[in-house]
């Protein structure tokens, strides 16, 4: 059977390498491994994200599906309260070991580790689209109700993998969903909580 990023304990021998990527003006270096999503550096869809979007510099922020942390770092060094989440044991360890380098203060923990009462003032996520339509619309359903009552996620999807369908989705299950922008073949979606 192959494996994929989203395992919750990757079976591949955990090698590890630096990747450093520029960012929103700064050259950052991230510790990366197999087993883990985009393991050789940071992917297109993330870098449109972070490229795009405006990092919130208060309130609490979800990083939704970390990975190796880039999204999670830039936030927690915007300024943001960050908490991140993986399925992905191997993610979650890299995570908090490119917090620790960066100084970037996050907090990182398994989905059922985060405590029930906590809510965000937006979730950030490059979902997981791999894992299949009704996975990833279960993840988002368990994700979005968490969002505050003013709440927003910024969620990528790749125009071909989806975004459109997953937009006109999120509305019908009552989530507004607007398109922001599409840039290199990837949509950012924003998603506000149902007035």
């Amino acid at each position: 059977m192959s494996e994929h990023y989203f395992d919750a304990a990757p079976s591949t021998p955990d090698r590890r390498h630096d990747v450093t990527t520029r960012i929103r003006g700064r050259d950052l270096t991230f510790t990366t491994a197999a087993g883990v999503f985009s393991h050789d550096g940071l992917d297109k869809a993330t870098a449109v994200l972070l490229h795009a979007s405006v990092p919130p510099d208060t309130g609490t922020v979800l990083d939704l599906g970390c990975g190796w942390g880039p999204i999670a770092c830039v936030l927690a060094l915007g300024g943001a309260t960050v908490w991140a989440t993986d399925t992905n044991e191997r993610a979650r360890e890299l995570t908090a070991l490119n917090a620790q380098r960066l100084g970037a203060p996050v907090t990182v923990a398994a989905p059922d580790d985060i405590p029930a009462d906590l809510v965000f003032d937006e979730i950030w996520s490059n979902p997981p689209i791999r894992i299949g339509k009704q996975a990833l619309h279960d993840l988002l359903l368990r994700w979005l109700p968490r969002l505050a009552p003013d709440g927003k996620a910024r969620l990528v999807v790749g125009k071909n993998l989806g975004a459109d369908s997953l937009q006109r989705w999120l509305g019908e299950q009552g989530w507004p969903t607007e398109r922001v922008t599409s840039e290199r073949g990837f949509r950012i979606l924003e998603v506000r909580r149902p007035t």
